[in-house]
């Protein structure tokens, strides 16, 4: 029998000034986290392009958000090569510490 989906809570944040209720399944203090980073994120775009209208802003933002995305899956790809590098290295060498003896 599948178990229930965890019960939603809604949240209330406020980002660029816009109030939004947002259902969450979690800590709402995440998603309130969450919300502030958006908000700062949004805020600083709105600061260095004043003219732009909030939907220019937040597709900005978005893009912001996609490229440290981008940055940070190429960090978690190459940490885990070197962790697999590791990984090989120390089973070749438990491996021949663990071998019987030739005499």
């Amino acid at each position: 029998m599948a178990s229930a989906p965890p019960p939603k809570t809604p949240v209330r944040v406020t980002i660029l000034g816009q109030q939004f209720t947002l259902m969450a399944s979690g800590d709402p203090r995440e998603v309130e986290a969450l919300a502030r980073g958006v908000d700062d994120l949004m805020s600083s775009v709105a600061a260095k392009s004043p003219n732009a209208d909030s939907f220019r802003v937040a597709v900005m933002a978005c893009l912001n958000l996609a490229d440290r995305t981008r940055t940070l899956e190429g960090e978690l790809n190459g940490l885990k090569a070197r962790v697999g590098s590791k990984t090989d290295r120390l089973a070749s060498i438990l491996e021949r510490a663990i071998e019987p003896g030739d005499g």
